[in-house]
């Protein structure tokens, strides 16, 4: 099971009061102790990223036409409040980092090597539940592999650009 839980951002979206009150009654508990109860692992990860990090994705975001899609009004207008997302991380953090369901932060300043870092760290933690396959035989196919063929059809052409990874 995969779940994202989220604060409200101090984008104005939320009164401060209410986000604090949420925290407060620390809800996500009523919520997530009983999938614990029940057998479920529970992983929390933070993507941590430098401003200025942030600032290089923003800009490769708005300069590429493949990733502007990514970017918004509200992802600029959040550039001013880092600040204000810094401490509100902190105070969701303080109030949601349980022994039963922790915190784990990861440095995402390299995207490649942040990802690596988490997918390690889940299986690390996931328990070994190694199940050897069945023996499966995969005999020969007897003649030469074909190559896909159209009657009615043929594929579009493929999009003219550089693949670099």
């Amino acid at each position: 099971m995969v779940s994202v839980v989220t604060i409200p951002r101090p984008s104005g979206l939320c009164k401060q009061e209410v986000r604090l009150e949420r925290l407060k009654r620390k809800q996500y508990e009523e919520l997530l102790e009983p999938l614990e109860d029940d057998g479920i692992l529970l992983f929390k990860y933070w993507l941590t990223t430098d401003q200025v990090n942030q600032e290089e994705r923003l800009r490769e975001r708005l300069e590429d036409p493949l990733k502007r899609w990514k970017l918004s009004p509200i992802d600029l207008a959040a550039r001013d409040k880092y600040d204000a997302y810094t401490q509100a991380r902190e105070a969701m953090l303080q109030a949601t980092h349980t022994e039963w369901a922790p915190w784990t932060l990861v440095d995402f300043n390299d995207q490649k090597l942040g990802r690596l870092t988490l997918v390690r760290d889940l299986l690390n933690r996931l328990p070994d539940t190694h199940i050897d396959p069945p023996p499966l035989e995969f005999p020969e196919l007897g003649r030469e592999p074909q190559r896909e063929s159209y009657s009615m059809l043929d594929p579009i052409a493929d999009y003219p650009v550089d693949i670099e990874d």
